[in-house]
């Protein structure tokens, strides 16, 4: 008896799910090209990784390119270039998330606040532009802004009696010059998801707080940034998940042997080594342990936040 109730509960299961597959089918028809993509260009090429396990030739290809082990760990971690990478690489990615993380967040919350709806949607789309210009665009911008020779800083070092500075050439002023730009790019784009959090917050809860005296600054004290910390959260372990990357066309862009020093990092080192120097296995061996970095980084992140409260990513 109870082998016919389990046959027929597995059958009562199956016809289930064959009907809700037939209701939503133009559903996982249209998820079909995206999952094509991320096994065609994202999961696919992993197995290309395995170079770094080898002395790869190019003529001989991966499968009859002799294995190594982990030799070629051995030198990149032996390397002073590896040092200096992953010094410059972690330095430029903290200091992106220290100072522009927040920068979306305040701007989210002085967009909400804005009881104008047409200068409001003026002040979004203004912000939201420099998402959509690409890096070579932004680099000659800057060029024109910072040349001492006919950009606009060098004429206001000249009308103030000094010598013009070139900032993108300096060691001390050039990573700051990096994260402004990267926070002038990005943090408009980045409110929208904060915006459209800002939106789920009941009212109410506003009105209730204005009647017991509550002011602007408690109300988002104690209301606005509670019912968006589950959204902040999730954005900052997808953030440091990302630390290993700092920003590969930004640098490629504004980055001169002046300064290589202080803003040669993991990926601009990948690119020279493997492309460059043709040493394909050490840029494999490199990207390898950036990935292992950011998978750490993203767990360990994500089981933090669930200890504090938080739901996390995972």
């Amino acid at each position: 008896m109870q082998a016919i109730a389990k046959r027929k509960t597995k059958n009562k299961t199956s016809s289930d799910t064959m009907r809700y597959l037939k209701k939503n089918k133009w559903l996982y028809i249209l998820l079909i090209p995206g999952l094509l993509y991320f096994v065609l260009f994202r999961y696919l090429p992993m197995f290309g990784l395995v170079i770094a396990f080898k002395d790869y030739d190019i003529f001989k290809g991966i499968f009859d390119s002799a294995w190594v082990g982990l030799d070629n760990f051995r030198t990149v971690f032996g390397s002073t270039d590896f040092k200096q990478v992953f010094s410059n690489t972690i330095v430029i990615s903290l200091l992106k998330i220290l100072i522009g993380f927040p920068v979306p967040i305040i701007l989210a919350l002085m967009l909400n606040e804005m009881r104008c709806i047409k200068f409001s949607r003026i002040s979004q789309t203004v912000l939201y532009l420099p998402h959509f210009l690409s890096w070579v665009v932004i680099g000659g911008i800057m060029l024109n802004i910072f040349s001492p020779t006919y950009g606009i800083v060098g004429e206001i070092y000249r009308l103030f009696g000094h010598d013009p500075v070139n900032l993108l050439a300096s060691k001390e002023h050039f990573r700051g010059i990096l994260i402004l730009s990267d926070i002038w790019k990005e943090s408009g784009w980045g409110t929208i998801v904060y915006l459209a959090a800002l939106t789920q917050i009941d009212p109410n809860l506003y009105e209730a707080a204005s009647i017991d005296g509550a002011s602007k600054w408690k109300q988002t004290l104690h209301i606005t940034l509670p019912a968006i910390s589950g959204i902040i959260v999730m954005l900052l372990i997808l953030r440091i998940g990302k630390v290993m990357n700092a920003g590969f066309q930004q640098i490629m862009v504004l980055q001169t042997p002046l300064v290589q020093s202080i803003s040669d990092i993991f990926d601009t080192y990948v690119y020279r080594t493997g492309l460059k120097r043709g040493q394909y296995s050490i840029a494999a061996t490199v990207d390898m342990f950036k990935s292992v970095i950011a998978l750490v980084l993203v767990v360990g992140t994500d089981k933090l936040s669930k200890k504090i409260g938080e739901e996390g990513l995972l």
